[in-house]
C-alpha cells in the first residue's frame, strides 16, 4: 500500500481562487479586506514568510500593508502602533510576524491586538471561543490540517488522533480542532512515557515537532492518516518534513509532503480569516 499524497498547496490554490471571487463580490460593495503585517528585525525565514503572505494577498485581492521596524524596536512603541491599527476601521486584520526580539514579550503582543482583528487565531479571547465550539478565527495552522483532512472526507469523529508536540502555535490548538469534530485525542511530547505505544495506535499523526525524520514508516500503524507539520533545513540546503516521507508513505493511508503541504494552507487559513473579519465588520 502506497499512501494517497495531501498537496496542500493544489488545495490552497484551489481555495484561493473561491476567495479571489469572493474578494470580487465584496468590492462591488466597497468592501475591500485590509490585512496589516508588522515585522520586526531583518530574520530571513520570517522575511521569506511574509513576502508569501503578501503574494497570495495579492492574488485574492486582500489589501495587504507591510509595517517593517528595526529589530531595536521597543515594545512600548509596537503597542502603540497596534493601538492606532485596532482603532483603524479600514484594517480588518493585524499579523506580528513571530518570533520577536528579545526586548519585546510575545504573549503581550499577542494580548494587546483586538480579539477582532487577530486573524492569527492566537488571542485569549479567541483562544476560549475555539475551546468552548464558539465561531472564532482559528489559528491558520491547525484549521489549514482540519480542512485538508476534510478535502479528502477522511473520518475524523471517534478516530484516535495523537498530536506529537504541544506548541501553543500548532500542537495544543490542533489537538483541541480535532476533539472538536469528536476525535479521541493523545498529546505527545518530551515528557511521554512509552511514546511508540501511543503513535502506533493512532489513526491520525498530526508531527509538529521540529526534528527533521523523527517519524519512521515503521513507527506508525498500517492505513494510520500522516499530517507533517516540521520544517527543516539539513545539511544540503533543502527543505524536509519531522516525517520520514518515503518510508512513511509505504505505511499510512494518506500522508502530507514537505515542501508543498501544510505550509502553502497557512497563509491561505490567514486569509480566509481576513476576509471573515472583513465581512463581520461590515455585516456581510
Amino acid at each position: 500500500m502506497t499512501a494517497e499524497v495531501i498537496y496542500g498547496n493544489v488545495l490552497a490554490e484551489n481555495l484561493r481562487l473561491e476567495m479571489r471571487e469572493e474578494v470580487d463580490a465584496l468590492k462591488e460593495q466597497g468592501i475591500i479586506p485590509k490585512l496589516t503585517v508588522i515585522l520586526i528585525g531583518d530574520n530571513p525565514a520570517s522575511k521569506s514568510y511574509v513576502r508569501g503572505k503578501q503574494k497570495a494577498s495579492s492574488f485574492v485581492g486582500v489589501e495587504s500593508n507591510l509595517i517593517e521596524l528595526p529589530s531595536d524596536a521597543t515594545e512600548k512603541y509596537l503597542l502603540e502602533l497596534i493601538d492606532t491599527l485596532n482603532k483603524d476601521s479600514q484594517v480588518h486584520g493585524i499579523l506580528v510576524q513571530l518570533p520577536l526580539p528579545a526586548q519585546i514579550q510575545e504573549q503581550v503582543i499577542i494580548e494587546a491586538i483586538h480579539p477582532d482583528k487577530d486573524v492569527d487565531g492566537f488571542h485569549p479571547v479567541n483562544i476560549g471561543r475555539m475551546l468552548t465550539g464558539k465561531d472564532t478565527f482559528l489559528p491558520c495552522t491547525p484549521f489549514g490540517i482540519i480542512t485538508m483532512l476534510k478535502s479528502k472526507n477522511i473520518e475524523i469523529a471517534g478516530k484516535n488522533a495523537v498530536v506529537i508536540g504541544r506548541s501553543n502555535i500548532v500542537g495544543k490548538p490542533v489537538g483541541q480542532l480535532l476533539l472538536n469534530e469528536n476525535a479521541t485525542v493523545t498529546y505527545c511530547h518530551s515528557k511521554t512515557k512509552n511514546m511508540e505505544e501511543h503513535i502506533k495506535a493512532a489513526d491520525i499523526l498530526i508531527v509538529a515537532i521540529g526534528k527533521a525524520h523523527f517519524l519512521k514508516g515503521e513507527d506508525i500503524k498500517p492505513g494510520a492518516v500522516v499530517i507533517d507539520v516540521g520544517i527543516n533545513r539539513i545539511e544540503d540546503g533543502s527543505l524536509t518534513g519531522d516525517v520520514d516521507f518515503e518510508s512513511a508513505k509505504e505505511t499510512a493511508s494518506y500522508i502530507t509532503p514537505v515542501p508543498k503541504g501544510v505550509g502553502p494552507m497557512t497563509i491561505t487559513m490567514l486569509l480566509h480569516n481576513t476576509i471573515k473579519s472583513a465581512k463581520r465588520f461590515h455585516q456581510v
